[in-house]
């Protein structure tokens, strides 16, 4: 059974620019006249101060990764331990998370979007070691800012800590809760963060995936994994790859 794989963990978060013009006022000076007792002169007109308004350099724009430049940072098979394929299927499966508590509701959102709304490109690549697996999926989603990537991690990580259970449904498959861990982050990129969803009971009892997300400068990095024993050196050498592909701030800063 093919696990849970959601396609994207970034959420919609716009980018506010505040743009600052402004002008000083000019100044103008009255030419005075000082009494004299010698005869009139004609009096040479001073010339008046120039008034110039700064000019304002506009900043560059920031540069907006292309989804050719993503896919380069991705992993290959040769940065992973063989007997992996890469599984040219990343297509929906129709896996889809569902909640009860209010409180689950952001956390439901994140997971479930298959584009990162927020994301100016991303891709995606998923390795398997066959039916039964190894599963490893990898996103790379490029947004407008380091900034815009911070709030994104803080927005996860707070949505992980306030829900404790949702629901998870596979067409074909069934319906079952999935409890909600918060789980130690592999020390790769900024602010990582990582969770464990697992079935406990149910049709889908015994299924376990596992995810980190973290930032590299202006990118986010998401790694999914059904065995969590891979998943520090999966989110590692994907950390690494992005960041020397990317130029991206470097891992584990």
């Amino acid at each position: 059974m093919r696990p849970f794989i959601a396609a994207a963990i970034t959420a919609g978060l716009a980018l506010t620019l505040t743009a600052c013009n402004g002008s000083k006022p000019s100044a103008s000076n009255s030419p005075s006249s000082t009494p004299s007792s010698t005869p009139a002169t004609t009096p040479t007109p001073s010339t008046p101060p120039s008034s110039s308004t700064p000019v304002v350099t506009p900043s560059p724009a920031p540069k907006v990764r292309t989804k050719a430049e993503l896919t380069k940072a991705l992993l290959a098979l040769a940065d992973l331990p063989p007997g992996l394929a890469i599984d040219p299927d990343n297509s929906d499966d129709g896996s889809r998370l569902s909640w009860s508590n209010s409180r689950c509701k952001t956390l439901v959102t994140l997971f479930n979007a298959q584009t990162p709304p927020g994301a100016k490109a991303s891709v995606t690549r998923l390795f398997s070691g066959g039916q039964q697996g190894p599963f490893v999926e990898e996103d790379l989603a490029a947004m407008a800012s380091p900034a815009e990537v911070t709030k994104l991690l803080a927005t996860t990580k707070a949505a992980i800590r306030a829900c404790h259970q949702v629901k998870l449904t596979i067409p074909g498959e069934g319906t079952s809760p999935m409890q909600v861990a918060e789980v130690s982050a592999p020390a790769a990129g900024t602010t990582p963060v990582a969770v464990r969803f697992s079935a406990t009971s149910g049709p889908l009892e015994g299924l376990e995936v596992t995810f980190a997300v973290t930032g590299l400068d202006d990118v986010v990095l998401a790694v999914n994994v059904d065995d969590p024993s891979g998943l520090e050196g999966a989110t590692t050498a994907a950390a690494e790859k992005a960041q020397k592909v990317l130029g991206t701030a470097k891992a584990g800063a």
